[in-house]
């Protein structure tokens, strides 16, 4: 087996919900934005005795909030290598201590803007940006505690598709019809076979190379061709590919086997499916395009939606807003599209 076959990596982003979240992460800084926003909003909402009360403390809280929050966030983003090597709950305690210290010292410089009674309202800022703070961190963890099932219910989802049976016996039944006529391509279909269980049973990190993974896919659709001869047919666009790529594993195989299952397979006459994988800048986007039988969409959206389902919380809970998926269907096609950051070893 090549030794890139080998390399997988892992990706401190939310990837546990023992962890902080990626402050380099543009998702995460949008929420961050939006929940302290919404905060203030609520904040003033209940210290407002009216409607003419209401823009005037939202102003108050705004004029303070902004330039903390912007402040945090610059050197959150600055120090976000140094929290990688933080245990949790001392990650926790280093950036509530931040924003203490930065809304002290915004609190102090702007006291004529900000602060009517010195001590009681800088105590008072500092104690609802440490709160805000908490909630924050409290609501990351939650979000990745409930998305990181998705990374065991998506390895379990893979290796049930590995060893469903059909596959099992039909994959047997294909080498066993060419084991006297061709021994060299029987023995290629059973290691081919080998690899597959041997990564579907693996513990995956987060992040494998590209070329792994393309590897893989082209050992599962020799398996497949086994069977099913010239009626499947394989355009894979790998030009614009870079090498150096990561990606989650397991994510582009189970598009492959819905594309095989659900839109070459009941075709009489077969079909190609194109695959293309390409860099555009700092974007990796892979497609996957196959035909389908006409007026066949629903039952092809039944049998992708829990691979869909999965991808799209894999993406979510490893890359949160830069990642995206986007499905297109027709009479006659069924193309899927996932934009991911270009992510490198090192």
């Amino acid at each position: 087996m090549p030794a890139t076959m080998k390399e997988a990596r892992s990706i401190k982003q939310n990837s546990s919900y023992d962890a902080l979240p990626n402050f380099r992460n543009l998702g995460v800084m949008l929420r961050i934005l939006l929940l302290g926003n919404a905060m203030v909003l609520l904040g003033a909402i209940l210290e407002a005795t009216g409607w003419r009360d209401m823009l005037p403390q939202i102003m108050e809280g705004a004029t303070l909030l902004a330039p903390v929050m912007l402040i945090c966030l610059l050197l959150l983003w600055l120090g976000q290598p140094l929290l990688e090597r933080l245990r949790y709950w001392n990650g926790v305690w280093a950036v509530n201590a931040l924003v203490a210290a930065v809304t002290l010292l915004v609190s102090y410089v702007g006291r004529g803007l900000y602060l009517s009674d010195t001590y009681f309202d800088l105590l008072r800022s500092l104690f609802i940006g440490v709160a805000m703070c908490t909630l924050l961190l409290m609501y990351f963890r939650l979000r990745a505690r409930v998305l990181s099932r998705a990374i065991e219910d998506a390895q379990l989802q893979v290796l049930r598709a590995r060893i469903r049976p059909h596959f099992l016996y039909n994959t047997i039944n294909a080498v066993l019809g060419i084991l006297r006529a061709n021994p060299a391509k029987a023995e290629t279909a059973l290691e081919d076979m080998a690899d597959l269980f041997r990564v579907a049973m693996a513990d995956e990190k987060d992040l494998v190379p590209l070329s792994r993974e393309v590897q893989l896919c082209r050992q599962y659709l020799e398996l497949e061709r086994l069977r099913m001869g010239e009626r499947l047919c394989v355009n894979w666009q790998t030009g614009e590919m870079p090498e150096d790529a990561y990606i989650p594993a397991l994510l582009l195989q189970p598009l492959l086997e819905n594309a095989v299952y659900h839109g070459i397979e009941p075709l009489v006459e077969g079909g190609c499916i194109d695959v293309m994988l390409r860099r555009h800048g700092g974007t990796l986007r892979i497609t996957v395009h196959n035909p389908c039988a006409k007026h066949a969409e629903s039952r092809q959206h039944d049998g992708n939606k829990i691979a869909l389902q999965n991808i799209r919380e894999r993406l979510a809970l490893l890359f949160d807003a830069e990642a995206s998926y986007h499905i297109q269907s027709g009479d006659d096609f069924y193309r899927v599209e996932i934009s991911l950051p270009y992510v490198k070893n090192g």
